[in-house]
């Protein structure tokens, strides 16, 4: 069967480029290739194990009172910064 078909520029040099080192002719290698390419589509990969996240109830550290979690972050926060500062400082 003749038909028109329009590829992209780097699709096409890398069948000429297949072509020259074959010895086979254009035509050929792109047929074989799509014949190829149909070919995988026919089998789905393997389906993946399912993932499975399995939850543990965890507690909070001692002295760490749930109700001021804003100010422990705050405080995590200004520690950070401090350092930070303080490693920028040292590198002067």
């Amino acid at each position: 069967m003749r038909t028109t078909l329009t590829l992209d520029d780097d699709v096409a040099k890398q069948l000429r480029e297949r072509s020259r080192r074959s010895g086979e002719t254009f035509k050929e290698v792109v047929n074989e290739t799509l014949r190829r390419g149909l070919r995988s589509g026919e089998k789905p990969s393997p389906p993946l194990p399912r993932f499975v996240v399995e939850s543990k109830a965890r507690g909070f550290c001692a002295g760490v009172d749930i109700l001021h979690l804003n100010r422990f972050y705050d405080e995590l926060e200004v520690e950070e910064f401090l350092r930070k500062e303080a490693d920028r400082r040292t590198k002067r």
